[in-house]
């Protein structure tokens, strides 16, 4: 296993001490590996790391895939909303989000005063052969997933694309975007101290 060098380390410290009590927020559509880098992410910099699905499964008490059929999207929404800003205001972590949680206005700029916004954005192929592995995904149990995902990402593209930082997935080890984010934050001036509010 690669032991990561002194560099690493203060690196990791840099990055931690820009943070401030802001938290590193993963956005993008499924598939695009917000949780699996995410926590990788975390790993590297010595950071707790929260997948928002999980704790929305906690507090509601049920799996995302029940939460859209027993209550619909627009509750699971307003729940994720909810759940996203309460752990917004609990100090510096990195959090993956849902797809759609970055659409919503009010989680945008909840993120905007709290965080820095990293989009993980992918191609089409890419997300579908990975969403392809898995069959939990509500958005998806269409006719036709492909249709489904294009109309997505015609959709939250150009949403996404207001995050503070953007990193492309693709297929390399997750251990590479993870150096590729790091970079990123420390080129794009994303880690400035943030603005008084």
């Amino acid at each position: 296993m690669k032991q990561h060098s002194q560099d690493d380390a203060a690196i990791a410290e840099a990055v931690r001490n820009a943070l401030g009590s802001r938290s590193l927020v993963m956005v993008g559509l499924m598939g695009c590996g917000k949780s699996s880098v995410g926590r990788r992410l975390a790993t590297r910099l010595g950071m707790p790391f929260v997948d928002t699905d999980d704790e929305i499964e906690r507090v509601a008490g049920k799996s995302i895939t029940d939460i859209f059929s027993d209550w619909g999207e627009t509750e699971f929404r307003n729940g994720e909303r909810r759940v996203i800003a309460r752990l917004l205001g609990a100090g510096p972590q990195v959090l993956a989000t849902g797809g759609g949680a970055f659409v919503n206005p009010e989680t945008r700029e909840n993120i905007k005063a709290h965080g820095i916004s990293i989009w993980l954005k992918a191609e089409l192929p890419v997300l579908m052969r990975r969403v392809a592995k898995r069959d939990h995904r509500p958005l998806l149990k269409t006719g036709d997933p492909e249709a489904t995902m294009r109309k997505l990402m015609d959709a939250r593209y150009p949403i996404y694309a207001e995050a503070d930082v953007v990193v492309e997935s693709r297929d390399v080890a997750h251990e590479v975007i993870v150096t590729d984010v790091i970079e990123a934050l420390r080129s794009s001036g994303a880690l400035a101290p943030a603005a008084a509010v």
